[in-house]
C-alpha cells in the first residue's frame, strides 16, 4: 500500500477544506486534501455566495481575497418586501459600518483551488472509498482508493469537511452522537439566469402566495428563489411560469422591473436545519454540512463552515506552532456556540418570511406582528443586522 505522511488530512475539496488547507500551509502546516469528485464537478456546483464580514477577512489572510474584492458586491443593506411594502435593512448603520460580500461560492472555490496549486498544494481528486482510521488513537490515517490503488495517509489529526453525505460523521459511534434536525414543509426552486439584477441590494419577499428572494452573482448574473412544495420538480417549472409566479410574490414596482431570460440552471433544495454533536472525536474534527445544516434564508450555510475553519485554524497554528492545544480541546464547544446562534437566526428567518401551508390565523397574526416589531423596534433591528454580517469568531 502505498502512503503519505502529513501533519493534517482533510476530507473534502470544497470551499471549507480548500480554505483550512490553504490557512495552514501558509503557516508551514503540512497537509492533504482528499476530494471524491474532478476539480470540474466541484466548480460546477451553483451555491449562495453571501460572505459575512468575518469570513471576507478570513479569506483575505488566506491571500485569497484579491478577486473577491475587485469583483465581490460589497453590500450594506437588503430589502424585506411585505405584500406591496418594501424595506430598508441598513447593515452598516446597525453594526457600525459592517458590511457583507455577494461573491459566488464557485468563484470562491476557484480562488481558493488556483491559491492551493500556486503553493504546491496536494489536492487529490477522484479519491475513492476515503476511510478514517484509528481516529481516538495518536495516530489517526486515512485510507483511499484510485483505480485498483490503495492509499494510506498517516496523520496527526483528520478533518471531515466532506458534507451532509460524506463517510467522517460516521466514523463517531451512534452511542457518541447527537443529532438534531428540523424539516421545512417546503423548498427553494432556485434559477440562475444572464439578466440585470431587479435590485442592486437582495429582497428577501414575503407574500400570501409564499416566500421569494431576488439575489445576484453579479451585475449581468442573477439568482432568483421562490417557495415550492416539497412535491415539486425542477422540471414541472417552465422559465415563463417560474417568472409569473415570481412577478406576482413581488411588490408591483418590483416586478414591473423585472428582466427574464433563459435560465441557466434550475433546481430545487429542500429546507432543513440539522446539528451533530459533538465536532470532535478523538483525533476527528467535524466542519460545515458534515456537522451541520441551515435553510438558507439567513445566508448562514457557507459562513458557519467558515467560522469553523476559523476555530480550527487558529487551533492547529497554535498547538504545532506554541505548542498550546487549547484551541483544540475547546474547539466542539467553540464551533457550536456560534452554530447553535446560526441556527437560531436561519430559523426565525425561515418561519418570519415563508408561507406555511398548516398554519392558522393565531401563526399568521403572529408572523404579522412579528415583521411590524422588527420595522417598529431599533433593538429588533440592530439583532437581525448584527446576526446577518456575522457574530464574531
Amino acid at each position: 500500500m502505498n502512503s503519505i505522511t502529513t501533519k493534517v488530512g482533510i476530507i473534502g475539496g470544497g470551499p471549507s477544506g480548500l480554505l483550512l488547507s490553504q490557512l495552514l500551509d501558509k503557516k508551514g502546516i503540512s497537509n492533504v486534501v482528499l476530494e471524491r469528485h474532478t476539480r470540474d464537478y466541484v466548480l460546477g456546483r451553483i451555491r449562495a455566495g453571501v460572505l459575512e464580514h468575518g469570513f471576507a477577512e478570513l479569506m483575505r489572510e488566506a491571500g485569497c481575497g484579491a478577486r473577491m474584492d475587485s469583483e465581490g458586491e460589497v453590500h450594506e443593506g437588503f430589502f424585506i418586501a411585505d405584500g406591496s411594502s418594501r424595506y430598508h435593512i441598513d447593515l452598516a448603520k446597525y453594526t457600525g459600518g459592517n458590511s457583507v460580500v455577494v461573491y459566488g461560492q464557485t468563484e470562491l472555490t476557484r480562488d481558493l483551488y488556483e491559491a492551493r496549486s500556486e503553493r504546491g498544494g496536494q489536492v487529490i481528486h477522484e479519491a475513492l472509498d476515503v476511510r478514517p482510521h484509528d481516529v481516538k488513537s495518536a495516530n489517526p490515517y486515512l485510507t483511499y482508493r484510485q483505480g485498483d490503488e490503495t492509499f494510506r495517509v498517516n496523520c496527526d489529526f483528520i478533518i471531515g469537511a466532506d458534507g451532509f453525505h460524506g463517510v467522517s460523521r460516521k466514523a463517531i459511534p451512534r452511542d457518541v452522537l447527537k443529532e438534531y434536525e428540523k424539516l421545512y414543509p417546503f423548498g427553494w426552486l432556485g434559477v440562475l439566469s444572464r439578466t440585470k439584477p431587479v435590485s442592486p441590494e437582495l429582497i428577501y419577499a414575503k407574500s400570501d402566495r409564499g416566500f421569494a428572494l431576488c439575489s445576484l452573482r453579479s451585475q449581468m448574473l442573477s439568482r432568483y428563489y421562490i417557495q415550492v412544495p416539497l412535491s415539486d420538480q425542477a422540471e414541472d417549472w417552465s422559465d415563463e411560469v417560474f417568472w409569473e409566479e415570481l412577478k406576482r410574490r413581488l411588490p408591483d414596482d418590483v416586478a414591473s422591473e423585472l428582466e427574464t431570460g433563459p435560465s441557466i440552471e434550475k433546481s430545487i433544495a429542500p429546507l432543513r436545519s440539522y446539528v451533530a454533536e459533538p465536532m470532535r472525536y478523538g483525533n476527528l474534527f467535524l466542519a460545515g454540512d458534515a456537522a451541520h445544516i441551515v435553510p438558507p434564508t439567513g445566508a448562514k450555510g457557507l459562513n458557519t463552515a467558515a467560522s469553523d475553519i476559523h476555530y480550527l485554524y487558529h487551533g492547529m497554528v497554535d498547538h504545532y506552532l506554541s505548542g498550546d492545544s487549547t484551541g483544540l480541546e475547546t474547539y466542539s464547544e467553540k464551533a457550536l456556540a456560534r452554530v447553535w446562534k446560526a441556527q437560531r437566526f436561519s430559523w426565525w428567518m425561515t418561519m418570519l418570511l415563508h408561507h406555511f401551508p398548516d398554519s392558522g390565523a393565531y401563526d399568521q397574526r403572529l408572523q404579522e406582528t412579528d415583521l411590524e416589531y422588527l420595522f417598529s423596534s431599533e433593538a429588533a433591528m440592530r439583532s437581525l443586522c448584527e446576526n446577518y454580517v456575522g457574530l464574531p469568531f
